[in-house]
């Protein structure tokens, strides 16, 4: 029986892609229905990269790009 790897490394570090407030597709592919945003376990992205979507989606969500809410 093989063993399947777990992906280590987070989406950000591996497609070597820029967290952006305006990338509002994968913005939302982070957050669940309701509008809370995804644990790094289920996400998995690393702890740098999860600070800065923390950051880009509570801007993008001022500037009225995400919702609050569902």
């Amino acid at each position: 029986m093989q063993k399947y790897k777990e992906q280590t490394r987070c989406r950000f570090c591996r497609g070597k892609i820029q967290v952006d407030y305006k990338d509002v597709v994968t913005l939302s592919k982070l957050c669940t229905a309701r509008g809370k945003l995804f644990s790094r376990k289920r996400s998995g992205n690393c702890a740098k990269h999860q600070r800065s979507v923390k950051r880009a989606v509570k801007y993008a969500r001022y500037l009225a790009l995400l919702p609050y809410v569902g």
